[in-house]
């Protein structure tokens, strides 16, 4: 125990003996081990955030959207009066009605393995309280969706049935809307005027952060600075598209002032049903279904977001893969310099290594010696790295806005790793010196 004390501390003297050249060397794994750290929080940020994708969509969703026409490929004819066989038709193609609350409740009764099912009818319109006005999204609704898409009331209640059959002049709004028109009183049975209707609000959802790919890519509604009425509400005391009226004739009203024509009664319908390993059977019982209901026109989508999901994630998980390789290298050319300084001062410190072999050192005392002080440099190297990695995961999350966390599983992974470079790299030096010729090493200048 006193030889392998007192080689320790042979090793511990050289190290400071030489502090810039040891500072020099522990810089590949300083640098390394601060790679491998960053690398993998932002490896770890990515899969944080898929899981919350994860959860805010569910993992067993089918999202049903309608496919718009270009308003200059469709042509309406102004007789009303002609047979069905002319009103069905625009440029040779079967009269379709679009996406219908019909189908929503179909779907329902025909598939048995649907859990839930949630439709969704979004317009933009004013609200109005109290001399202030902004503009918001408007969404009609079933408490289905809320459930969907893991979505929890922060203070009030639900719509009830009442509610929902008769279209009852409720909301529940987001988090943004509370901010703007409530900020100093509670909004629970306060009204609130959207478009030209007049609402109480009974509910009021938590905050929750929801990225701009989620929203377009798996299917996500944006609720911070959202409305959200029953669904019948909208469609009796607001404005149902599926109904042909003279304005819509006309094109004068307020669903077709973009360039798109939107004939459709909804906006969106999210089925979820009850185990993952139904979704692509469901699907494709859906798509038959409505291709019957909509006279065989395909004028839907029909996404499946946990294949996206999973998709990204493989993406992410390639990503993080090469990101870890390469930071991994860092490691190696770290352990490479080591190698080299120590072969350097093996041939620096051959009198030295002559003078303590014939003081009586054992051939492996020199190796426990210079395994020594590659090991002490590439831990103290490995400790600068952590604090360094941890300190640039955290710089880059708010620089760049990207999520990284830092996991103890990448700082002991890296600490380690840096540990066993410093002793498979300075092991061949050790051995070198030594090997060296007790004689021959004394004579050396």
């Amino acid at each position: 125990m006193k030889r392998h004390l007192h080689n320790i501390n042979s090793a511990v003297e050289a190290v400071f003996a030489n502090k810039f050249r040891s500072i020099l060397t522990a810089l590949g794994i300083i640098f390394g081990v601060a790679a491998v750290i960053a690398m993998m929080a932002i490896g770890k940020g990515a899969q944080q955030e898929i899981l919350e994708q994860i959860r805010m969509v569910g993992v067993n969703n089918i999202v049903i959207t309608p496919k718009l026409q270009e308003e200059e490929d469709v042509e309406l004819t102004n007789d009303t009066e002609n047979s069905s066989s002319e009103e069905s038709t625009t440029s040779g193609k079967n009269f379709s009605p679009g996406l219908t609350l019909s189908d929503a409740e179909s779907f329902f009764t025909i598939i048995p393995d649907i859990e839930l099912i949630s439709p969704e009818v979004v317009f933009n319109a004013p609200v109005v309280k109290s001399g202030t006005q902004r503009t918001a999204k408007f969404s009609g609704v079933t408490p289905a969706f809320f459930q969907v898409f893991n979505i929890e009331l922060l203070q009030g209640e639900m719509f009830n049935d009442f509610q929902l059959e008769n279209g009852q002049p409720v909301c529940i709004i987001g988090p943004e809307i509370r901010a703007r028109f409530f900020k100093q009183e509670s909004p629970i049975g306060k009204r609130i005027k959207c478009g030209n209707i007049w609402l109480e609000v009974i509910g009021v959802l938590k905050s929750r952060m929801v990225s701009e790919t989620a929203n377009e890519n798996l299917g996500v509604s944006e609720f911070n600075n959202t409305v959200f009425v029953p669904i019948k509400t909208i469609l009796l005391r607001y404005k149902d598209r599926s109904l042909i009226t003279k304005a819509s004739l006309s094109g004068s009203d307020e669903g077709n002032q973009s360039k798109t024509k939107n004939p459709n009664q909804l906006d969106k319908i999210i089925i979820q049903v009850k185990e993952s390993e139904q979704l692509v059977e469901t699907a494709g019982v859906v798509k038959r279904m409505l291709q019957r209901r909509h006279a065989g026109q395909e004028d839907f989508e029909i996404k499946i977001p946990e294949l996206l999901l999973k998709q990204q994630q493989r993406t992410k998980d390639i990503f993080n893969i090469v990101l870890g390789a390469i930071a991994s290298i860092s490691l190696i050319v770290g352990g490479i310099g080591i190698m080299n300084i120590m072969l350097a001062s093996v041939m620096e410190r051959i009198r030295e290594i002559g003078v303590r072999m014939a003081m009586g050192a054992r051939k492996s005392d020199i190796i426990f010696q210079f395994v020594a002080e590659a090991t002490l440099i590439s831990i103290s190297g490995g400790f600068i790295g952590v604090i360094l990695g941890v300190v640039l995961a955290k710089v880059i999350m708010q620089v760049t806005g990207i999520l990284t966390i830092v996991s103890l599983i990448s700082i002991v992974i890296s600490f380690g790793v840096s540990a066993t470079v410093g002793i498979v790299f300075g092991l061949m030096p050790a051995r070198t010196a030594a090997h060296q010729d007790p004689v021959t090493s004394l004579r050396h200048d």
